[in-house]
C-alpha cells in the first residue's frame, strides 16, 4: 500500500499562466476580477472590482463599513506601498467617555465599536492613482449581485443564525434585510441587497453628474461618501438609535459625520525583514503582521530545512516563535502617527537572538513579552481555561467561558469545536504587466452590528482592539488607529517582487502566514501544497477581540497532523486540541516566478478560487 504523506497532498492544481492570476475567498469575486483583467484592466481595476463583490457575496465576512490595509507593488515602480484603509476612533470615542458607561472593554458589537468606515476611500484612492478603469466599470458588478441576488454560502446562513435571536429581539433592521420573509434563509438560497444596490447606483450617479475625467469623478464619488448622503445617515443613525452590544446593555454610537469629512486613506511604506533571499514586507506597526516579521527573526536561528512540515520539531518552533511575537505585539505596537514604536529593535538581530534563548524544547505556558526601556505597555491577561464555547450574539443571558461574558459577533464565531471563523476576506492579484496587489478587507460584517435601512449596510467594530488604558501604546484616543489584525503580505525574492498571500482569520492571521511561507520556502512546496497542508493555532495569548481571553499553552490542530505528531507535541508541554481534518486557515496566495504567473486558494470551507491563464 502506498503511503501518502499529508502535507504534500493537494486538492486542486496550483493555476499557471502568463496572462493574468486572481485568488480569492469567494469564487464569484475571483471571476469579477479575472472578467476585470480580460477587459484589459490592469490588477488595481481588478482589485477594485473584486473587493465591491465580497463586500456583497460575504457579508458575514465585510462589508462597506469596515476597513482594509492594501498592498500594491505597481511595475516599474521598484517599491512596495501600503493603502492604510484602517480609519480612526471618533472624536467622540474617548477612555472617558467609555470608563463613564461602566465599561472596562469597548464593546464588540453595536455602535460604540465603529471607527471611521475606511474600505471605499482606499479603494477609491487605489483606482485614481493606480488604476486605468472607470469607477462606474469596477462597481457595477457589485451593483448586479445586490441588485439580482447571489447563492449564500453555508457559512453566511450560519452566522446569521447564531444571530437570529438579537437581529429579531433588537437588530430589527438586520432581521429585515437577513430574514428575508421572516424566515432564516436556506444555504444556496438566492440572496438580495437592494438598499446596498441603491446606495451604490445613487453615489455613481451622484458622483458622473458633474463630468469631466475620471480621475474628477473618482474623487466626487470620495466626497460623496464622506460628506454627502452616506455620511448623513451614518451620523443620523448612530445620532438617534440605542443598540444592544456584547455588553448586554444598548448604547448609542459617537461616530458622525464630521469625523468621516476630516479622514482620507492615506500611504506609506512597509516594513520589512530579510529572510534569506527573501524580503518579507507588511503594513506598519498599526498591524499585528510585525508579528509575522517576528516569527521570521526568531526563526532565522533555527535550521528549518528538511524539516517535515507536520512534524513536531517543525511546529513547535513555529508556535513557541508565535507567542513570544504575540507578546510583543500585545506589548509595544500601536498607531506610529501617534505613539513611538521601537520597531527597529524589534525586528534587530540582537534583540531576536536575545528572545530567541527563551525557546526551549519544552512548551512556555506564560506571557513573556521583551523588554525595551521606556517603550510598550503592560496588557491584563484574562486567561480562561476548558474547551472554547459555542456563543451568540448580544445582551444579557448569554453563555459564559469560564467567567467571561461572552457575545458573537465581536470578532470572530466560535464553535463547539473550538474553530474559529475570521471575519474577514483576502484577494491576490497579478497581471501580466507585473503589477501586484494583496489586500485583506473586514469589518461591518453583518453581526457587528444593526444594518442602517437606507444603506443596507452596517457600521464595523475595530475600535474594540484599542486598550481602555492611556498609557499603553494601543490605547483609545481620537484620531488614532487601532492596532488592527488585518494583515496582507508581500514578498521580494532576489530583490524582485515575487508573493502576495494572505488569510482571514483574526489573530490566526500572523500564525497561518508565516506557516505557509515557511513550508513554500523550507519544505519546496508549490502555493496550493503549502495552503492545503496540516495547520494549526495557538490561543495561547489574548485575543485582540472582546472579552479578549487566552488560554496558556493550548495549540489547536487540524485532525490530518499524525497522531505521533500530537503524542509529541503533548510530551512537550502542549495542550493540544484536535479539529476537523480540513479546518486552520483561509490562505490564498499569488506570485510572479520567472516567465510565469502562479496562484492557489484555500479549499476549505468549499468557497476560495484561483483562476488564471
Amino acid at each position: 500500500m502506498s503511503f501518502i504523506n499529508p502535507a504534500r497532498f493537494t486538492t486542486r492544481p496550483e493555476i499557471t499562466g502568463t496572462f493574468g492570476v486572481v485568488a480569492s475567498t469567494h469564487w464569484i469575486a475571483t471571476a469579477v476580477g479575472m472578467g476585470i483583467l480580460e477587459r484589459d484592466g490592469n490588477a488595481f481595476d481588478a482589485g477594485v472590482a473584486t473587493a465591491f463583490t465580497l463586500q456583497i457575496v460575504e457579508p458575514h465576512l465585510n462589508g462597506p463599513g469596515g476597513d482594509v490595509p492594501i498592498m500594491v507593488h505597481a511595475a516599474g515602480k521598484g517599491y512596495t506601498e501600503v493603502i492604510c484603509g484602517q480609519g480612526v476612533a471618533p472624536a467622540g470615542l474617548t477612555i472617558a467617555h467609555c470608563q463613564a458607561l461602566g465599561l472596562d472593554l469597548v464593546p464588540g458589537t453595536g455602535l460604540l465599536a465603529p471607527c471611521v468606515p475606511g474600505t471605499f476611500d482606499a479603494y477609491m484612492l487605489l483606482l485614481r492613482d493606480y488604476g486605468t478603469m472607470p469607477l462606474r466599470a469596477v462597481l457595477e458588478p457589485a451593483i448586479g449581485y445586490a441588485r439580482h441576488g447571489f447563492p449564500l454560502v453555508e457559512r453566511i446562513v450560519a452566522t446569521i443564525r447564531t444571530v437570529e435571536q438579537l437581529f429579531r429581539e433588537h437588530w430589527t433592521s438586520s432581521a429585515d434585510l437577513y430574514l428575508p420573509g421572516g424566515r432564516l434563509p436556506l444555504p444556496g438560497s438566492r440572496f438580495r441587497n437592494p438598499a446596498l444596490a441603491d446606495t451604490y447606483e445613487r453615489l455613481l450617479r451622484e458622483a458622473e453628474a458633474g463630468g469631466g475625467s475620471r480621475e474628477a469623478v473618482i474623487e466626487r464619488a470620495r466626497k460623496v461618501w464622506s460628506q454627502g448622503f452616506i455620511a448623513e445617515a451614518i451620523d443620523r443613525f448612530c445620532r438617534t438609535q440605542d443598540v444592544m452590544d456584547v455588553s448586554g446593555r444598548a448604547h448609542r454610537g459617537v461616530l458622525s459625520g464630521d469625523d468621516m469629512a476630516r479622514w482620507q486613506a492615506s500611504v506609506e511604506r512597509p516594513a520589512e525583514y530579510q529572510y534569506g533571499r527573501y524580503t518579507v514586507q507588511k503594513p506598519g506597526a498599526w498591524c499585528q503582521g510585525i508579528a509575522t516579521l517576528q516569527q521570521l527573526a526568531l526563526l532565522k536561528g533555527f535550521d528549518l530545512d528538511g524539516l517535515d512540515p507536520a512534524g513536531p520539531d517543525f511546529i513547535h518552533l513555529q508556535v513557541e516563535a508565535a507567542k513570544l511575537a504575540f507578546a510583543d505585539r500585545d506589548t509595544f505596537l500601536g498607531d506610529p502617527d501617534h505613539v513611538t514604536v521601537p520597531l527597529g529593535t524589534l525586528l534587530s538581530d540582537a534583540y531576536n537572538t536575545q528572545r530567541r534563548t527563551l525557546i526551549t524544547d519544552r512548551a512556555s505556558h506564560e506571557q513573556r513579552p521583551g523588554v525595551i526601556p521606556g517603550f510598550g505597555g503592560a496588557m491584563a491577561v484574562k486567561a480562561v481555561s476548558g474547551p472554547r464555547q459555542a456563543v451568540s450574539a448580544g445582551g444579557a443571558g448569554e453563555p459564559t467561558v469560564g467567567d467571561i461574558h461572552t457575545g458573537h459577533g465581536a470578532g470572530e464565531v466560535v464553535e463547539p469545536t473550538g474553530i474559529t471563523r475570521g471575519d474577514t476576506v483576502h484577494f491576490d492579484i497579478i497581471d501580466r504587466h507585473g503589477n501586484m496587489i494583496a489586500a485583506t478587507p473586514s469589518g461591518g460584517w453583518l453581526q457587528s452590528s444593526p444594518v442602517i435601512p437606507e444603506l443596507g449596510f452596517c457600521l464595523g467594530s475595530r475600535a474594540q482592539m484599542f486598550m481602555l488604558d492611556e498609557n499603553h501604546p494601543a490605547a483609545l484616543a481620537p484620531g488614532r488607529r487601532p492596532r488592527t489584525t488585518l494583515s496582507p503580505t508581500m514578498a521580494l525574492r532576489d530583490g524582485k517582487p515575487y508573493l502576495a498571500w494572505g488569510s482571514p482569520g483574526g489573530d490566526q492571521q500572523d500564525q497561518w502566514i508565516p506557516q505557509m511561507f515557511l513550508r513554500h520556502v523550507h519544505a519546496g512546496m508549490n502555493l496550493q501544497e503549502s495552503i492545503d497542508a496540516p495547520a494549526w493555532h495557538t490561543e495561547h495569548f489574548p485575543t485582540s477581540f472582546w472579552p479578549r481571553t487566552a488560554r496558556p499553552g493550548v495549540v489547536v490542530v487540524e485532525s490530518r497532523v499524525p497522531k505521533a505528531t500530537i503524542a509529541e507535541l503533548e510530551r512537550r508541554g502542549h495542550i493540544v486540541e484536535i479539529g476537523p481534518e480540513w479546518s486552520e486557515g483561509r490562505l490564498v496566495a499569488a506570485s510572479r516566478d520567472g516567465e510565469f504567473l502562479r496562484a492557489a486558494a484555500n479549499p476549505r470551507g468549499m468557497q476560495g478560487y484561483a483562476a488564471g491563464r
